[in-house]
């Protein structure tokens, strides 16, 4: 894999910021040279996981199974943030923790890395409930977003599997704030659409580092998927995007996704299917290609004619 000589020399560093009592937990991969970076990139994580586990992951003889690894060692400034209800953020406060306190967070988290890097757009990255999250927060503040890769994105949950068995579950949701998980909850993540398309040995190591960080989760956005979608629309969502549909993942219908698509009014977009990939990509055997679909998508270079939107 290209850059493998790299990995060894990137850094991680850890940081906070909050908003009144909440703190929130920012982590940090980056290339130590002076030289400029290409960009900066944030990492949304999903509804079942805190950032580190999903973005950062360590797995033996797997070459950049951190995705925040392999986007530093590209000379890329990487952050994730674990949202309120998260490994190591605040957990205090008996809410819900929703879509929308989840673009509350990202608005926090952005505020702070622009003003500690000085940077201005920032690409974001979120996957399944996280996606949702970096629309809606894309949709409240285009100014602040670069490009948006939404994977494992849903819009309104129509023809989608997985939605049709979560929302059997939805008034048992709706009783706590939390749900309790486990090491055999994530496994279950996938094994429902296609349970092939990862290494056991990732799925256990990415399991150990969840589970390492919360024995619960909160219900919010299980909630919202279950009953309010849609929660963003795609004629707000200005800036150039991606969705990433994995072959195999329930999560959306594809006519779900191409609908939402042909609905995003900036002509720099991109709707890949990623073969042989179900839900949670970055711990898929074909991880590689995702990085290297995302790689394409963040280097691009910028139209040098186009039409005001």
């Amino acid at each position: 894999m290209k850059n493998e000589h790299l990995e060894p020399l990137v850094v991680g560093e850890e940081h906070w910021t909050g908003k009144g009592d909440v703190d929130l937990f920012l982590w940090n991969k980056f290339l130590p040279e002076e030289e400029p970076k290409k960009g900066t990139i944030l990492f949304v994580h999903g509804s079942s996981m805190a950032s580190q586990p999903t973005f950062d992951l360590h797995v033996e003889n797997r070459p950049f199974s951190s995705a925040m690894n392999y986007f530093a060692s590209l000379n890329y400034d990487v952050w994730c943030v674990d949202m309120e209800g998260y490994g190591r953020s605040s957990k205090h406060r008996d809410i819900t923790c929703d879509i929308a306190n989840g673009v509350d967070d990202l608005a926090i988290a952005t505020d702070y890395i622009q003003k500690f890097r000085g940077c201005t757009n920032i690409n974001l990255y979120g996957i399944s409930s996280g996606a949702l999250r970096a629309a809606a927060f894309t949709e409240k503040y285009p100014d602040r977003v670069g490009r948006l890769a939404l994977d494992a994105f849903v819009w309104t949950g129509k023809n989608s599997p997985t939605l049709v068995e979560r929302r059997k579950k939805l008034p048992e949701f709706l009783k706590t704030k939390r749900r309790p998980i486990d090491h055999a909850f994530v496994q279950s993540i996938f094994n429902r659409d296609h349970a092939d398309c990862a290494d056991p040995r990732v799925v256990d190591a990415f399991a150990k580092a969840i589970c390492e960080l919360d024995n619960s989760m909160p219900n919010g956005t299980y909630i919202d998927m279950c009953s309010h979608l849609p929660l963003v629309d795609p004629k707000k969502i200005l800036v150039p995007t991606i969705i990433l549909r994995g072959q195999y993942d329930g999560i959306a219908s594809v006519s779900d996704l191409l609908e939402f698509f042909e609905n995003l009014p900036n002509q720099d977009k991109q709707f890949t299917v990623m073969e042989g990939i179900s839900h949670a990509s970055f711990q898929q055997k074909n991880y590689e290609m995702v990085y290297d679909i995302l790689e394409g998508f963040w280097g691009r270079a910028r139209p040098v004619y186009r039409l005001p939107l």
